[in-house]
């Protein structure tokens, strides 16, 4: 069977190889075209010559004056067309964008050779974009430097229809991410496998719409970033801040009320340029520290140990052995680099290396260990990501880029790195009583687990007609994912009885408390699309086949998952049935099997309609699919059941792959020569979505849950945005997003949940977690390039939300409640100078200008993060904290006023 599998895949790839080279560059270009015309007769003018300044790139019109310049990088270029007998006409100022086509004419003014002189033109990126046929946010370099963001995920938040990394209503798992055309999404998380610094990006797009067929394993969006080239001449920037929080809710967070300028610093370092005539560089680097806004108080240390058992204070037992100094408990430290160096073999050829590199350590929040913060886990994410790229123009209309890249990310979270080490204590130490802190003990599980993917990508770009541009590709993805996670567990002499005093020790591979695996699953897909572009009708048209084999086994019985049952008892203990490992004729014989490849073809099409020449409407459907991320394929590797009663989950690798059907329409409207609107409005269906069922085993009582593809929902909505480019010193954008989410569960493991705590499932849509039903962001920028710029983003969201409960028993359905609107401003600030060739900036950043409390998580017996009917039932706490003192939840709060002030030098 593993050979047919083997062969079947070598045969596809033969075929969709064949089919490659007979018929293209995927997300990362752009195109200019358009047509040279005489100024005076209006007649097209053949044989001009058409050059991007400070590139290789270029055309020559044809006998109609029309010209066509593909495979384009991203960003801001000067057009030079020129012209025996013709003035030269510069224009500056020309924008491409990846994936979409650049409009470009000149009009050429005959002259006397003697007298030629060149005539330059600004030109003004448009407002409405003809050949746009699904959603499409587009942010470039400059816009960036305006922003008051540090990341590119408050970019994409920004953007309509996204909140909180949830595009159009989708789980955040649902969202691919993609650098320099190779997708850089960790299989096991389906997150970002190395992060990519603001700095380091020429171009971000987020597609929320009916992305095309050349993108795959998602269903509600693609982020794809494109980095910066070396430039054709020597220049840098260094950049550093400090800042830290400044806040007056001094009662809701700790040790919040002092300015320290240290707490918050960033180093960054960019410098790009030529190493020779054909080989140019980029290169950048930060270093980023935050001491966050959560703080604990070391009031005892992880080897204290105390017994508040007695009712009566006075005969508490209370070990107090720290120093009560204030401990940051969600600090971030982060390293990261890039390199990449471009080599132009020739006019046509060019070799490209890219190089991602990161490193961050950082905790999160735990409340229980607020009086105890050494003993929380510290959290350690490592990643790096190399890719290589052949770019070949076959002709003037025809160029493949070939591209293999290797990346790699690595996580893991423990207290203390060396498992035994002596500093661990006896587990026991944890145990608290209701609503009390810990007041001694550590965290006592290591967990590591990392991913290697491969990936081989051609792809080919052929404009084959004036109208008709043919992309095609063909992409292999091999991962090797490994994990292994384990508890420290007492150690036992000889006869099973813990050692005294308390020893760490390591449980054995078989014990349910010590997992590991190793698993190699792979991909392969092939799509082909059609951009078609005529007067009046741009269509985009394409199928995508995919292939996924997940390397994996299941069990075979059910009711037996770690195939270990040697007799079935009935509900009292009785022996009702034996079984013999021998006889093949058991249900419940020895038997795994291995998971199905599963494979599925997806149709995409989008129709753009211009219906004026300020005005164009588009509709756009399409099917897609995504494998749910591996961790769930391959938890509880060894199917081991975890005790009687229901406290077990177990992964399957024969889960199907979750689809999405999506449809919108919209309409781009340019209403002034410096404003425009787009309105859409869209739906998704979302099938087979990652949930679980339970499982009864032999053994009466003991049951398991088991991820399996249950779940569904639907979203829809209407999205509205203004765009207002800069005319003298304003510009502005805003964005509304209405929509309503639905399914039937937000968490995969929500039947688990309801059934353990003895509730029936829901069996209706309901709202989703992050159903924000109305959602408004904008900005707004006064600015002078190269001397000044304030820019203000302001952001609202209606409540999230939440299921109210009291003391554990829900008093409503699932997510029938809402917490508080939440709002905020961010304000960014600098001041430019010039010193002979150096520009010295000087800036301000403030986020979250007006100190708000948003409330992003709440009781669920209120729906409010300040207060809670606890104190009706809480009765009195036995602990050191007082029962208002474990009420006040910083981290039920978004992030206070930051401050950061700093100073850029550009050369």
């Amino acid at each position: 069977m593993q050979v047919e599998r083997v062969l079947f895949i070598i045969f596809i790839t033969t075929m969709l190889l064949t089919i490659c080279f007979i018929t293209a560059e995927a997300g990362v270009t752009g195109k200019i075209v358009g047509k040279v015309m005489d100024l005076n007769t209006n007649r097209p003018l053949p044989s001009a010559n058409i050059i991007i300044e400070g590139t290789t790139m270029g055309a020559a019109s044809d006998p109609t004056g029309y010209y066509m310049i593909i495979n384009v990088p991203p960003g801001i270029y000067t057009l030079r067309a020129s012209m025996m007998g013709y003035k030269e006409v510069r224009i500056e100022n020309v924008r491409v964008s990846i994936d979409l086509t650049t409009t470009v004419n000149f009009e050429l003014a005959p002259t006397v050779i003697e007298a030629k002189k060149a005539v330059t033109v600004i030109a003004k990126r448009p407002l409405v974009r003809p050949d746009l046929t699904s959603s499409l946010a587009v942010v470039g370099t400059e816009e960036i430097k305006e922003m008051p963001v540090e990341e590119f995920r408050e970019i994409m938040n920004l953007q309509a229809g996204v909140v909180e990394g949830h595009v159009r209503g989708g789980r955040a798992s649902e969202v691919g991410y993609w650098v320099d055309g190779i997708s850089v999404t960790d299989a096991y998380s389906s997150n970002i496998a190395v992060e990519v610094e603001n700095t380091a990006i020429q171009e971000l797009q987020l597609v929320s719409g009916t992305f095309n067929a050349e993108y795959g394993q998602a269903m509600s969006g693609i982020v794809n970033i494109v980095t910066k080239e070396g430039a054709n001449k020597l220049q840098g920037r260094v950049s550093s801040y400090f800042g830290d929080y400044l806040s007056t809710h001094d009662e809701i967070f700790y040790n919040i009320n002092e300015f320290y300028p240290l707490s918050v610093r960033n180093l960054e370092l960019s410098v790009s340029g030529p190493l020779s005539d054909k080989l140019r560089f980029f290169v950048t680097g930060r270093s980023y520290y935050n001491e966050g806004w959560l703080y604990g108080k070391r009031v005892f240390l992880p080897s204290d140990s105390s017994n508040f058992d007695s009712p009566d204070p006075d005969k508490w037992y209370i070990q107090k052995s720290g120093d009560g100094r204030p401990v940051p408990m969600n600090p971030t430290s982060k390293l990261s680099g890039q390199c990449r160096l471009t080599y132009k073999i020739s006019p046509a050829v060019k070799l490209s290396y890219n190089l991602l590199w990161d490193r961050v350590d950082y905790k999160q929040y735990d409340h229980m260990f607020k009086l105890n913060p050494d003993g929380d886990y510290q959290r350690h994410k490592r990643g790096y990501n190399h890719m290589l790229s052949l770019t070949n123009a076959v002709g003037s209309r025809t160029f493949y880029t070939l591209r293999v890249a290797n990346f790699f990310h690595d996580y893991r979270h423990y207290v203390y790195k060396n498992p035994l080490d002596p500093r661990y204590v006896d587990p026991r130490r944890l145990a608290t009583k209701a609503w009390s802190f810990h007041s001694g003990g550590t965290g006592m599980w290591h967990f590591y687990r990392n991913t290697t993917t491969r990936i081989g990508k051609f792809d080919l770009t052929s404009q084959i007609t004036k109208t008709h541009q043919i992309k095609t590709g063909i992409e292999l993805r091999h991962h090797k994912l490994w994990l292994h996670e384990f508890e420290i567990i007492p150690k036992k002499d000889e006869s099973g009885r813990q050692i005294e005093p308390f020893q760490p020790s390591i449980g054995k591979l078989t014990d349910n408390n010590n997992n590991q695996y190793t698993h190699y699953p792979y991909e392969a897909s092939f799509y082909i699309q059609d951009k078609m572009e005529y007067k009046d009708i741009i269509v985009n048209a394409g199928i995508r086949f995919d292939y996924f084999e997940p390397d994996g086994i299941v069990p075979t019985d059910l009711e037996d998952p770690h195939n270990d049952v040697l007799e079935v008892k009935d509900s009292l203990g009785n022996v009702i049935d034996s079984l013999d490992p021998t006889d093949p004729s058991k249900p419940w014989h020895y038997k795994y099997r291995r998971a199905r490849p599963k494979y599925q073809i997806n149709p995409r099409l989008g129709i753009s309609y211009p219906i004026t020449d300020r005005g164009v409407i588009h509709f756009s459907y399409g099917h897609f699919l995504q494998i749910p991320p591996f961790e769930y394929l391959y938890t509880n590797p060894e199917f081991e059941l975890h005790g009687s009663g229901l406290n077990t989950v177990i992964g399957n690798a024969d889960l199907e792959p979750q689809r999405t059907v999506m449809y919108e329409i919209g309409l781009q409207q340019q209403i002034s020569d410096d404003i425009g609107i787009d309105v859409t409005t869209f739906y998704k269906d979302i099938r087979n979505l990652l949930g679980s069922e339970i499982q009864e085993t032999y053994q009466r009582g003991t049951k398991y849950a088991r991820y399996v593809n249950r779940d569904y929902g639907n979203v829809r909505g209407v999205t509205f945005s203004l765009d207002k480019r800069r005319r003298g010193l304003l510009s502005a954008a805003i964005d509304y997003t209405y929509q309503v989410a639905e399914g039937n569960a937000s968490d995969p493991l929500a039947v688990f949940w309801d059934s353990k705590g003895k509730r029936e499932s829901e069996k209706r849509t309901v709202p989703l977690d992050w159903d924000q039903t109305h959602t408004l962001n904008f900005t707004i920028t006064l600015s002078e390039p190269e001397k000044f710029g304030i820019s203000l983003i302001g952001r609202f969201g209606s409540g999230l939300p939440y299921t109210p409960e009291v003391q554990g028993t829900r008093t409503a359905f699932e997510n029938s409640g809402r917490k508080p609107p939440q709002y905020t401003f961010d304000l960014s600030a600098h001041r430019d100078f010039r010193v002979g060739r150096l520009r010295p900036v000087t800036f301000i950043k403030v986020y979250n200008l007006f100190d708000r409390k948003n409330e992003v998580n709440v009781y669920t017996d209120t729906g409010r993060a300040t207060y809670s009917l606890a104190y009706r039932y809480a009765g009195e706490v036995r602990g050191v904290n007082t029962l208002e003192e474990f009420l006040n939840r910083p981290d039920f709060y978004s992030e206070p006023r930051r401050v950061i002030i700093g100073i850029a030098l550009e050369f």
